[in-house]
């Protein structure tokens, strides 16, 4: 699995996704999240605005990458 570091104690998962590469754009990133396509965790969350801390897995696509310090 794949790690990406933040440079702050959390990140948006709308921001997250954009920094790892998952998607291309911040509308891209919307639709997936509204769409269901995007776990956190292993859970579904369709709050673009969740707040990711070191040590979370976000996954979209198949792709699971973990948020690290």
């Amino acid at each position: 699995m794949r790690e990406v570091a933040i440079g702050d104690d959390m990140i948006r998962l709308g921001q997250f996704l954009k920094l790892a590469d998952l998607i291309d754009t911040g509308g891209e990133a919307k639709v997936l999240i509204a769409e269901g396509d995007v776990t956190v965790n292993g859970e579904v969350d369709t709050r673009r605005g969740r707040q990711l801390r070191p040590g979370d897995v976000v996954a979209v696509g198949g792709r699971a990458v973990r948020v690290v310090a």
